[in-house]
């Protein structure tokens, strides 16, 4: 691979896995324990500040993507970068509508169960930083 898009390709895929590391597994469970912090508005700042990383991933996925494309990537490379896509395709477009439409309703004023949409997520975003990890590491070692 050449070593001006594996540079560039490494160095996005770790600034997503922090990204990933600091808001998803930091600073979504720790909101709802501030004080004054409610469901509904944790629910608000979290679609919020999801939705900033969710546009802010997209970008760095398609730049890693054509990094890795246009740099001769080998197979131990395009195949976490290939898993790091599919799996942000899979919240992007799988699960964040569901949640979406259950924090509408909880917005709303309904009271519901606890969501195993969101369990979903969780798994994906798990997933997620174990790719990133390894696309990484694979960067690193091209």
């Amino acid at each position: 691979m050449n070593t001006t898009s594996a540079v560039l390709a490494g160095a996005l895929t770790f600034l997503w896995l922090g990204m990933v590391l600091a808001i998803s597994f930091l600073e979504a469970p720790l909101k709802f324990r501030a004080p004054g912090v409610t469901v509904p508005i944790g629910l608000g700042i979290g679609r919020l500040v999801f939705r900033a990383l969710n546009a802010v991933e997209t970008v760095l996925a398609v730049v890693v993507i054509v990094a890795v494309a246009v740099g001769g990537a080998p197979v131990a490379v395009v195949g976490p970068t290939a898993a790091v896509a599919v799996l942000l395709l899979a919240q992007l477009a799988v699960v964040r509508p569901v949640l979406n439409r259950r924090s509408d309703r909880v917005l709303a004023g309904e009271d519901l169960p606890r969501s195993h949409s969101h369990l979903w997520y969780v798994a994906l975003e798990l997933l997620k930083a174990l790719a990133l990890t390894a696309l990484g590491v694979a960067l690193l070692t091209t």
